[in-house]
């Protein structure tokens, strides 16, 4: 097959534009990377074929959609890619790339819209049939939201044009919503330009399950599903491919949701749509939103699948269908995969945390069969708290789980990262504990055992340490 374009300007940073990179020089696609004034030491810059500097410092830098497109259009570049975050879900973006006779690699933008404004992705949900959640369809104001916590009990307040757990919070008592919800509206302003929230009844105990979808605009199909339920404040700590000991009858009736929903948008790429299992009621989930970008934790899936996901991503928005890529029909999955997210952070036994500054000393990732490092450390990196805490993902591949768990716990313990604060601790105290090793967890496990995980030491070898 032809390469699916000539040259794809990548509009993002650290890991996930080395991999975008990558995925172009398989494709024999050019790749054209950019950084921000303050951002000329990021490894991305080193990966692709060609790296450009951006006028401006920080995340702003990378959100000037003008500049990026004035980029993409001297380069030569006739697609551009958001990665996640950033302008990854961006309708605005979108449109403005198709003005411009460039490919933006994501859906159409009414379909961003529609699945960035989270009481729309809910509307849909309720015309397809897919269980929610209680909830408000719509933004609502602090005495709505009154009104709503004082018949439902404890709430989650959503950010609109939320996503990545920015702008959520749980509320578990009525004194508490007033000031949950002026953090939530700031923390939204500040994450997404749109302070607006929704809210809906709490779920609380629940394990998080999201299925990974394809889709070439007429048919959609799927690659199972992850299970993400350990989390610390909503954002992602551990991801599983497939979900250790999900019910046969209720992975198919999620995966059914999740292609409904792909299926009345005629979706095109690839995407993801989250639902929350609820432990309380076997058996019962509900729709959460969809994710219509690559996702953090995308690795795990292709472990399992043996799919390329970024290729297939890029080969869909140029128009190539399942069929062509022979992936009508989803493959079998293969063992268990499980990645954890290295983040470069000081942690907090209330459970707040600090972004790392400072320079890596040592970065030295682990290797051997079954592992998959996707990061952008190395000795002498300066760390800069302007940008995402996420430095390397750790992906351990194993025929089942307690043994995917064992190589990742023993991964961890090899990794090498010095001079800057880190999770790696955390994650392997994590590893260590019975609930994780039976999969006995729900989203909010991590938080409940928060103070121990901190304080207990860190196995200095793996072979003597770990249960499972």
């Amino acid at each position: 097959m032809n390469a699916p374009f000539q040259a794809i300007l990548i509009a993002n940073r650290g890991e996930i534009a080395i991999r975008i990179a990558r995925a172009c020089a398989d494709l024999d696609i050019r790749s054209v990377a950019v950084f921000a004034e303050d951002d000329g030491a990021s490894l991305h810059t080193r990966k692709a074929d060609l790296a450009v500097p951006l006028r401006g410092r920080g995340v702003p830098a990378y959100l000037d959609m003008d500049q990026l497109i004035e980029v993409a259009r001297a380069q030569g570049c006739d697609a551009i890619h958001p990665g996640y975050g950033f302008l990854s879900e961006n309708a605005d973006f979108a449109k403005r790339c198709q003005a411009a006779g460039i490919v933006f690699i994501g859906p159409d933008p009414s379909v961003l819209e529609l699945f960035g404004d989270k009481a729309a992705a809910r509307a849909l949900a309720e015309r397809c049939g897919v269980p929610l959640v209680a909830g408000i369809n719509q933004a609502v104001s602090l005495e709505q939201a009154q009104a709503f916590c004082a018949e439902h009990g404890a709430v989650m307040l959503k950010a609109l044009a939320g996503g990545g757990g920015r702008g959520m919070r749980a509320v578990f008592e009525p004194a508490e919503l007033a000031e949950a919800f002026a953090r939530c509206q700031s923390e939204a302003q500040a994450a997404f330009g749109n302070g607006a929230l929704y809210v809906e009844q709490l779920v609380r105990q629940a394990r998080h399950i999201e299925v990974q979808v394809l889709g070439d605009g007429s048919t959609v199909s799927h690659l199972w599903e992850r299970d993400c339920s350990l989390q610390r404040r909503n954002q992602k700590l551990v991801e599983i491919a497939p979900s250790p000991d999900l019910d046969a009858k209720v992975r198919a009736a999620i995966i059914d949701c999740a292609l409904q929903l792909a299926d009345a948008v005629n979706y095109r790429g690839i995407g993801t749509f989250e639902f929350l299992l609820d432990e309380s009621q076997p058996g019962k989930f509900y729709f959460m939103e969809a994710n219509p970008r690559v996702q953090v934790e995308h690795t795990v899936t292709e472990q399992v699948t043996g799919v390329d996901l970024l290729q297939t991503q890029i080969q869909l928005i140029a128009g190539a269908s399942l069929d062509q890529l022979g992936l009508r029909q989803p493959p079998a999955v293969q063992g268990c995969a499980v990645q954890l997210r290295i983040n470069l952070e000081t942690l907090h036994a209330d459970g707040s945390t600090r972004p790392a500054v400072g320079t890596l000393s040592a970065f030295d990732p682990p290797s051997g069969p079954g592992l998959r490092v996707d990061g952008y450390g190395y000795a002498g990196y300066p760390v800069s708290p302007s940008y995402d805490s996420l430095l390397a993902k750790l992906i351990a591949t194993a025929p089942d789980y307690p043994a995917a768990l064992r190589r990742a716990y023993r991964a961890l313990c090899e990794f090498r990262l010095d001079g800057v604060a880190s999770n790696l601790h955390l994650l392997q105290n994590l590893l260590r504990l019975p609930e994780v090793q039976g999969n006995r967890v729900s989203t909010r496990f991590v938080e409940s055992r928060l103070a121990e995980l901190l304080a207990a030491q860190p196995a200095a070898h793996a072979h003597h340490h770990f249960a499972a």
